[in-house]
């Protein structure tokens, strides 16, 4: 099989994982929408490849009122062209009113901090919240919005493909806070795909191992020094997970994250399925 998707949003584009998807999504020809808050890497995508190749957005998804207005268009496209005759700053490339074939989505934007709650005066809250918001309800707030879009597509086939982490299934204490933000997104998953099975909307999770990007680099944790080594390469992760993803998996663990996952992880969800026929079988 090969990547199915032609017009593909990638959310948290301007490094790492989200870079590198992003640039593999151009390189097989599909055009890439691409989102992050540093509009000089956004740039730097367009420089790279072209316009014709890639859009660029630039927009912060812990903005969660924005985020409505990111996806879809202040009013009728007609009203909109209106505006933008008058005034030329008018933000009319909305998300979908620009993009009417855009198909595919990838949630990749997180952040990763640590806590250590045996010492509570040193934890943060202000940016555990951040982090809950970044990793989990801006994931939620944006897929909620962009659904109405790519179910209207039917029947096309689209989907929502989510990086969460192989963290999400075997915790570590240093991160207690990205790593329940991560379970809470592979269950929300797991729940999400039951719910559209049926329709056009595949919901797809790529589960990474540590991975050699700047999530864990001094800039953001300067306790842990040549944290941007911490892994395995980028260009190793990206080959691997786009396999999984041409072969159309909707479960893609990474590295070492496949013994996990192929094992018990595989034995945990066949109770979920479980109790999803049980439920249907009572009528719930």
């Amino acid at each position: 099989m090969s990547f199915p998707y032609k017009t593909v949003l990638v959310i948290g584009a301007t490094s790492g994982i989200g870079l590198a998807l992003a640039e593999k999504c151009i390189a097989i020809g599909s055009h890439v929408i691409a989102v992050g808050r540093r509009k000089e890497n956004l740039n730097d995508l367009v420089q790279k490849y072209g316009n014709n190749k890639v859009t660029i957005f630039q927009f912060d998804i812990t903005n969660l009122q924005g985020i409505p207005d990111f996806v879809k268009s202040y009013a009728s496209d007609t009203l909109l062209l209106h505006l933008r005759t008058y005034f030329t700053n008018f933000p009319i490339s909305r998300v979908t009113a620009a993009h009417t074939k855009l198909d595919s989505v990838i949630l990749n934007s997180g952040i990763q901090r640590g806590f250590d709650f045996t010492k509570p005066e040193t934890v943060d809250l202000n940016m555990l919240d951040l982090e809950v918001t970044t990793n989990y309800l801006s994931h939620i707030h944006l897929f909620t919005h962009l659904l109405p879009h790519l179910q209207s597509l039917a029947p096309t086939l689209t989907a929502l493909i989510f990086v969460t982490s192989g963290l999400a299934l075997v915790p570590f204490p240093r991160y207690p806070n990205y790593c329940a933000t991560k379970a809470a997104m592979h269950h929300l998953i797991l729940s999400l795909r039951e719910q559209l099975s049926g329709s056009n909307v595949k919901v797809v999770e790529i589960l990474p191992p540590a991975v050699q990007t700047e999530l864990h680099d001094e800039k953001h944790q300067p306790d842990i020094k040549g944290g941007g080594r911490v892994g395995i390469p980028i260009g190793e992760f990206t080959e691997e997970a786009w396999k999984g993803l041409c072969e159309g998996s909707e479960g893609v663990p990474v590295g070492i994250i496949k013994g996990h996952y192929e094992g018990w992880e595989r034995e945990r969800q066949e109770g979920f399925k479980m109790l999803v026929r049980m439920m249907k079988q009572s009528g719930q």
